[in-house]
């Protein structure tokens, strides 16, 4: 099968959609596909040899205010690239710019299109603009409702393209490293490092911007015996330092170092309430972490409240603080919901998900192939 992966972000870049665009391409080539992915082009176009497959890049801009995120810029190179690959079909990971231009190229070349729903656009324009989520559901429903499948990463999600009127929608959830996230890792070093006199340690592992709501963690952080630990970066480190002092920011980690430190965790605690899946808690869990989380989006499929952690209401910050007090006083009640985690999360391996999306795209060009006989 050949497939084009069109995607909004792609390594070096370090978020949600590019590794789980990274993950599909490396899963298609395993099992002797032809991906070619389309990307927008980093900042001074670094070259990332992790990629399984060619890459296409597209002229983008910086995002203004978040430099972090680049928008690919109109231009041919895209049709040129779908076409080029004689593609069977058109994959489109988290369409916001680039990929509704990949689902226009789609249609006129007559190509299925399989979108991957990844971000929450509707919470995002709460954020940062106070207002504006109605177009942004009509946008998501104008893109997605072109597509031959919708796949939403977790039963929120899905419930919520369905009551917004988004068509054909399944469910497509992602997958862990079970391998390199594990609790073997725990480093001793690496602990006495980041809490000298022996406190327990709660991190919190993602971006560090207004969406995320990492300052909910000021209560937990104003616990006696308790160090707060920061992995990410973004543009609320500042205000976000300010506001927890006393905690360690590391800046970003990737790979096995980030896998040691999410092993040598206590507690995990993610505060963003608008995660349409939230990979860092499924990493967690696999590290053998008790994970606290909001009840809502994706930590609800993830999360079994009072079995692997604690789901507490969204914006909250006093019920983090008393999830985090319950869990430093009782060290079984951890090591029994770190182990139920890992237990819950050991086969959802990136293969796995990924045999599935192969299952979800034989199924649209089967439901091609009959409308065209037809």
């Amino acid at each position: 099968m050949r497939v084009v992966i069109v995607t909004e972000s792609f390594p070096p870049d370090v978020n949600g959609v590019a590794h789980c665009a990274l993950q599909t391409a490396r899963h298609l080539a395993d099992r002797g596909h032809l991906p070619v992915v389309v990307a927008p082009a980093t900042a001074g176009d670094e070259a990332d040899d992790r990629a399984p497959c060619p890459v296409v890049r597209i002229p983008s801009l910086p995002l203004p205010g978040y430099p972090q995120v680049r928008v690919a810029l109109p231009g041919r190179r895209l049709t040129a690239a779908i076409a080029g690959h004689r593609a069977d079909l058109v994959h489109l990971a988290g369409p916001f710019v680039l990929g509704v231009r990949g689902m226009a190229t789609a249609s006129r070349l007559g190509l299925p299109a399989v979108a991957v729903y990844q971000t929450d656009l509707a919470g995002y324009a709460r954020t940062y603009m106070g207002a504006g989520e109605a177009a942004a559901w009509r946008r998501i429903r104008s893109v997605h409702s072109a597509a031959d499948l919708t796949l939403a990463p977790s039963g929120a999600a899905r419930d919520d393209l369905r009551a917004h009127g988004v068509p054909r929608v399944e469910l497509w959830p992602r997958g862990v490293d079970t391998v390199r996230f594990r609790p073997g890792l725990r480093d001793e070093a690496l602990r006495r490092r980041l809490a000298p006199d022996g406190e327990l340690i709660v991190g919190y592992v993602g971006r560090l911007a207004p969406e995320k709501q990492v300052e909910l963690l000021a209560g937990a952080n104003a616990l006696p015996g308790v160090r707060v630990v920061v992995v990410g970066d973004g543009p609320s480190r500042p205000n976000l330092e300010r506001a927890l002092p006393g905690a360690a920011f590391l800046g970003r980690r990737t790979g096995d170092e980030l896998a040691r430190v999410f092993a040598s965790l206590d507690v995990f605690a993610h505060t963003g309430p608008f995660e349409t899946f939230c990979q860092t808690v499924q990493e967690a869990m696999a590290s053998g972490v008790p994970v606290i989380a909001p009840a809502v989006g994706g930590p609800l499929d993830l999360v079994v409240h009072g079995r692997t952690g604690f789901l507490v209401p969204p914006r909250d910050a006093a019920a983090v603080r008393d999830a985090v007090r319950a869990l430093a006083a009782d060290p079984g009640l951890r090591a029994s919901y770190g182990a139920a985690g890992r237990a819950k999360v050991e086969g959802r391996t990136w293969a796995a998900v990924g045999d599935r999306l192969i299952g979800h795209y034989a199924d649209v060009l089967t439901r091609r192939r009959t409308a065209v006989a037809v």
